[in-house]
């Protein structure tokens, strides 16, 4: 993906979104561009004019932190877009990593199958599916079925018509998606898989170069993901992201439903429904090679 001057474009993404009249700003005549102006942007931040425009056109190198805290309040960032400013405006240097088979513990694979009861996996930064275990499979697709490159959650969710039936809030995953992506490509710049994955995704989706163009960043810890089952229904589950340890941008996801609630049953059910006793306990895993 063309990274240069990606400052100046996401700068000019936030202003865009930005309602005049909330900032306090008198609107006289009609605008011919939504959001606000670079003049009132730079007032607001109480930088000069022209250094803002040498910003947004890329002439500006590595702003004070300063200028950066101002900034995310003009614009009203919120803490993960502020640390993804921080990152376009200082950026890490790094040299391309050769490819690799990556794959969870062991031990990590174990816990996934001990944990029957609710679906859990370990995903990298690409939104590579590292590890599962059988409920999961049931919520997304047939992990061992698939070839490695395509146990991904981001090809799943933007190339596969059987996402749309799985995810109630469709849309709405896809937009966590395309910027959890654009995180992820801000702090691995020189990842090629993931440049792959990205430039694979532009060419055959038109949803996702949408999303991509509109430069929204997005970390999501935690929340409701609602499913659709074809045998259970609707699944509105919560769901967990935990950082692990030890491990380089590898976290374990879980989702869990409201005890006492329909969704539990429901999950309850698919769980004596779908596997056999023996298979339940069971760990998968396998390398993805990036």
């Amino acid at each position: 993906m063309d990274d240069r001057n990606e400052l100046g474009r996401f700068l000019k993404s936030r202003r865009a979104r930005l309602d005049p009249a909330r900032a306090g700003i008198e609107v006289i005549s009609r605008r011919r561009v939504a959001g606000l102006r670079r003049e009132e942007v730079a007032a607001l931040a109480g930088i000069s004019v022209e250094y803002y425009v040498r910003l947004e056109q890329g002439r500006a190198q590595r702003p004070s932190e300063g200028v950066l805290d101002s900034l995310a309040r003009a614009l009203e960032l919120d803490d993960v877009e502020r640390r993804y400013l921080e990152g376009l405006a200082n950026p890490r240097t790094s040299t391309p990593r050769a490819p690799r088979a990556e794959r969870a513990r062991t031990e990590l694979a174990q816990l996934l199958g001990m944990m029957d009861r609710i679906p859990a996996l370990v995903i990298n930064h690409r939104m590579d599916v590292l590890a599962w275990n059988h409920l999961s499979r049931q919520l997304f697709f047939d992990f061992p079925a698939a070839a490695p490159r395509d146990r991904n959650l981001a090809r799943f969710g933007f190339l596969s018509p059987e996402s749309q039936n799985r995810f109630v809030d469709w849309h709405d995953v896809q937009r966590a998606t395309a910027g959890a992506l654009r995180l992820a490509a801000s702090r691995h710049p020189n990842d090629e898989a993931l440049a792959t994955l990205l430039g694979e995704l532009t060419m055959k989706s038109e949803v996702f170069r949408t999303l991509w163009a509109g430069r929204d960043v997005k970390q999501r810890t935690h929340g409701t993901k609602r499913f659709r089952h074809p045998v259970v229904g609707e699944l509105p589950l919560r769901f967990e992201n935990f950082e692990l340890p030890g491990e380089t941008d590898q976290r374990l996801v879980t989702f869990s439903p409201e005890p006492a609630s329909p969704a539990a049953a429901a999950l309850e059910l698919l769980m004596m429904w779908t596997a056999p006793p023996a298979e339940r306990t069971q760990p998968h895993q396998e390398p993805v090679t990036d």
